[in-house]
């Protein structure tokens, strides 16, 4: 664990977070083999504000953030913009060693809270709601309700001082916050997978957070974003608005002997000969689930190639595709190739699961390889590439 004091926010907003250097798994199922931090900051006024806390991994190096970030003053409020629990698991930790503090959250913050913690709230509760204020002197904190980005209880808040927004999970990502990580690929896997299925929701976030003037951007995981802001709201819209970023090609291939992924390389590199697009060829057997996911999101086009099993498809693409239709995949054109020795099911399998979803359209050819690629399902593979191209 490795602690976050000497991030810079303001003079008056201090970093309290750790960052995880030691996590190999997010939410028991995203990969982060760069970890992962706990973002908790503390405004420093006439009154003191903390905002969440972290996860119990962290929590002797926070607390001792805490502790020589606040010398011997202590906390009025703890601010709990999101209850999970990798944000909100000290909440009884701190309570209890500031007996005088009060905690700030919505009306739901405070039904879900008892769900974690035995702690007696009789007069330590403030409960805000849209628009509400907490004046701490100077700085004065702001409101706004996010409910489902993604908990139900989820908010942000505003200080208009120094133009801070606390941003609860919105504009995180994985990895060291201390190193300059491509904020994009981190952003977009995060995004799409822990946030992806509540777009709607974070349109309506955006919209509200329009009308404020942000020069600082502090998320509950990944850095504190100070520059170019335009550029990280205008990806989120993209991203909540279910659009593609680019023009492009994944070709998503589950492959049980290795003939349906010689297939789909070859497929590859007939697009490469014959367009100008960006196409990635990803294998769903051995790579990260939620990498897959979130390029799936970034192309407006996505082949599917995969063997066939069990009258079906082959588990690790029909994981894939579930995993689609939970984070609300929409908005974009299919292509698919199967693969049968004695009955090719693949293709049905696949199709059945995407059909359902809004605005995706499959191409008409479908193509079927019967155990190695032949002069005739090669010519099937050209004449959807030609399609897909056209």
């Amino acid at each position: 664990m490795i602690s976050l004091k000497d991030c810079v926010v303001t003079d008056s907003i201090k970093h309290l977070g750790v960052y995880d250097d030691e996590l190999d798994i997010f939410e028991s199922q995203y990969k982060v083999d760069e970890g992962i931090s706990y973002n908790s900051y503390v405004i420093i006024d006439e009154k003191i504000a903390i905002m969440d806390t972290v996860d119990k991994r962290a929590t002797e190096v926070w607390l001792e953030n805490v502790e020589a970030t606040l010398a011997d003053k202590e906390p009025d409020y703890l601010v709990v913009l999101h209850l999970e629990p990798d944000h909100a698991a000290n909440i009884r930790v701190l309570a209890d060693k500031y007996p005088n503090m009060k905690l700030v959250g919505n009306t739901k913050t405070f039904q879900l809270l008892p769900q974690f913690f035995d702690l007696d709230l009789t007069d330590r509760m403030i409960v805000v709601k849209e628009g509400d204020t907490l004046e701490l002197g100077k700085h004065v904190l702001t409101f706004v309700m996010a409910p489902m980005v993604h908990w139900p209880e989820v908010m942000v808040a505003y200080e208009s001082s120094e133009k801070v927004l606390f941003a609860a999970d919105a504009f995180g990502r994985f990895g060291n916050p201390k190193e300059n990580l491509p904020w994009e690929d981190n952003g977009r896997r995060y995004f799409i997978n822990i946030v992806g299925k509540y777009g709607m929701q974070v349109q309506s976030l955006l919209k509200k957070a329009a009308n404020l003037d942000i020069q600082k951007i502090c998320s509950l995981h990944g850095p504190v974003l100070t520059e170019n802001l335009g550029y990280y709201i205008s990806k989120y819209d993209i991203w909540s608005s279910y659009k593609p970023e680019e023009e492009g090609i994944l070709i998503a291939v589950a492959s049980i002997h290795g003939n349906t992924y010689s297939a789909a390389k070859e497929m590859k590199e007939m697009f490469e000969k014959n367009g100008n697009l960006k196409v990635e060829l990803y294998d769903l057997t051995r790579n990260d689930l939620s990498q897959a996911v979130a390029l799936a999101f970034k192309y407006d086009k996505i082949i599917l190639a995969a063997s066939s099993y069990d009258a079906g498809v082959f588990l690790p693409m029909e994981d894939f595709l579930h995993h689609l239709v939970a984070k609300n995949f929409q908005n974009r054109k299919i292509g698919l190739v199967q693969n049968g020795t004695w009955g090719p099911t693949a293709a049905k399998k696949m199709q059945s699961i995407l059909e359902k979803q809004k605005d995706v359209t499959f191409y008409d050819t479908v193509v079927t390889i019967k155990s190695t690629l032949n002069d005739s399902s090669r010519q099937d593979l050209e004449k959807l590439v030609k399609e897909v191209l056209c």
